[in-house]
């Protein structure tokens, strides 16, 4: 059975669609992030990162991945670390800041977020950490917080922080985009990525029957690193109506779960930092000083989404 056989043209969508032999690139080929899509790395053009006072540099936006190393950073100073006061720089990834030589020099494949430890343990020059799993792991490691050195409770972390990683593209790189996001509703796609979200959520249920937090009684970065992601959908918080859509209030551990992380300070103000939209009093664009919090969202400059001091 030739592929013409196995699938007729006139079913598939858009109609008459045929992938050609070879898959060439044409710019704005649609989708929200047409724009900045593109099938090659490095930088676009010439910018220097800034970098403020602190040792650690943080380069982000608000998205999931970004919120995960924002929540640690906050977590970490309300755990009494004063070492880990950070700058975090926005990153705004529509208008493709990403794509900057300095951005890429600090992580090379273009994704926040990215962070700059200008005091590294070993003393040398300045080290890059790029891809949030890297950078959770690495900021517990840095300040002995967060990640277990108990065999089985490490290990058990680091198990959830990579299913994370390994999950959440099928949540938004797959449902997200295709729901909220593609320029056309494609039933296949979306049904697709349906079915495996809510098989996560599923996952993430049966844990949580049993366990309070996803390492067991023990908070750790692998529920910072699910929370924003998996946190957000039970909240309906993600891709419109996608909540309702999935229906995760039947996920009740989840919702505890959710509720109960979500009530950390470290959380609230990580959730805030280069965060771009939702109620201006929650959007902090860059966090320099903790005293930012209170002077330096966006309701204090009349909700202006480019206004910062």
């Amino acid at each position: 059975m030739t592929d013409t056989e196995k699938f007729p043209p006139e079913k598939n969508l858009p109609a008459g669609y045929v992938p050609p032999k070879v898959w060439t690139w044409e710019p704005g080929n649609g989708g929200a992030f047409a724009s900045i899509n593109r099938p090659v790395a490095g930088a676009t053009h010439v910018k220097d990162l800034p970098v403020g006072k602190h040792p650690l540099q943080l380069y982000s936006q608000g998205t999931p991945n970004g919120v995960k190393v924002t929540i640690m950073l906050e977590e970490l100073l309300a755990a009494g670390h004063s070492d880990a006061e950070y700058d975090a720089w926005l990153i705004r990834i529509g208008d493709g800041n990403q794509f900057g030589s300095g951005f890429v020099e600090v992580n090379p494949n273009s994704k926040i977020p990215a962070l700059m430890d200008h005091r590294p343990k070993d003393g040398g020059k300045p080290l890059r950490v790029f891809e949030s799993g890297s950078i959770l792991v690495y900021l517990a490691e840095k300040f002995g917080a967060f990640l277990p050195t108990e065999t089985r409770t490490r290990t058990e972390a680091l198990n959830w922080l990579f299913w994370q990683m390994g999950s959440a593209p099928f949540l938004g790189g797959g449902f997200g985009h295709f729901y909220a996001y593609a320029p056309m509703k494609i039933e296949y796609a979306i049904n697709r990525y349906a079915m495996e979200v809510k098989r996560q959520m599923d996952v993430l249920n049966r844990h949580l029957a049993e366990n309070e937090y996803m390492a067991g009684s023990t908070y750790t970065i692998a529920d910072m690193a699910i929370w924003p992601w998996y946190g957000r959908l039970a909240l309906k918080d993600a891709y419109d109506d996608a909540g309702d859509f999935l229906s995760v209030d039947e996920y009740e551990h989840v919702q505890r779960w959710t509720k109960q992380v979500g009530e950390r300070t470290g959380v609230k103000r990580g959730f805030m930092v280069n965060r771009t939209s939702g109620d201006p009093s929650s959007q902090l664009l860059e966090r320099h000083d903790a005293s930012d919090f209170e002077t330096k969202t966006q309701d204090k400059f009349g909700g202006d989404p480019t206004a910062k001091v």
